[in-house]
């Protein structure tokens, strides 16, 4: 009768200790597959890190590169250097309400061209001219219909004098933005002198669209 109990309450244990183990190897599971989530978001995020560490290095040298190419003009103050962004006061390029250069502004752009055309060699990239005004509007007489126009021409004749100094035509092109994008306040004089500009960017040369296979 004991031998016959005894058995009766082992087969009744054992189910629950069944369970129990598949309940353990389940939260065994969930914990193994959490663990592997997160060892993965690491991997990623370290990843990530080290892309973006590899691009803020790979940016600062091209600035260095940049600043070592244009040291000349840099030192003199002709030209200031922002950001990869060369730029050049239109005061020093154009006369008021003008798109014909300088003689000296001219000059200017012939000693940046050199250096320019060897920066450019040296890495894939390209030149973007762009022209900024004031907000101020187009005095009765001149021959821009707005600041849009005057902008464009602008920086077209920058671009076509770079050209003509031996940059290649497919490493330049212009850019207008008119009023937009003023780097001080129109309110005054000052400001109004710092937005009529035109700056100069290297930027990565786009790339070419695989020419599609022959069926």
């Amino acid at each position: 009768m004991d031998e016959q109990l005894e058995i009766e309450q082992e087969g009744v244990g054992a189910p629950a200790w069944a369970a129990f183990g598949d309940l353990m190897a389940g939260v065994l599971g969930a914990f193994v597959l959490v663990l592997a989530a997160a060892l993965v978001g690491q991997l990623d995020l370290a990843t990530q890190l080290q892309a973006e560490v590899q691009q803020r290095l790979a940016e600062q040298a091209r600035r260095e590169a940049l600043e070592r190419a244009l040291a000349g003009p840099l030192a003199d103050g002709r030209i200031t250097l922002v950001e990869g962004r060369i730029g050049i006061n239109s005061a020093v390029l154009f006369a008021t309400g003008s798109d014909q250069l300088h003689a000296d502004g001219r000059a200017l752009l012939k000693a940046l061209a050199a250096p320019l055309k060897t920066y450019l060699a040296q890495r894939d990239e390209i030149l973007m001219v762009s022209g900024f005004t004031d907000d101020r509007a187009m005095v009765a007489g001149m021959p821009f219909a707005d600041n849009w126009q005057l902008s464009a021409q602008r920086a077209l004749n920058v671009t076509r004098a770079l050209l003509a100094d031996g940059l290649p035509p497919d490493a330049v092109f212009s850019a207008a933005f008119g009023s937009q994008q003023p780097v001080a306040s129109n309110d005054d004089a000052a400001g109004r002198a710092l937005n009529r500009r035109v700056e100069i960017a290297p930027t990565p040369r786009p790339k070419r669209a695989l020419a599609a296979s022959a069926p």
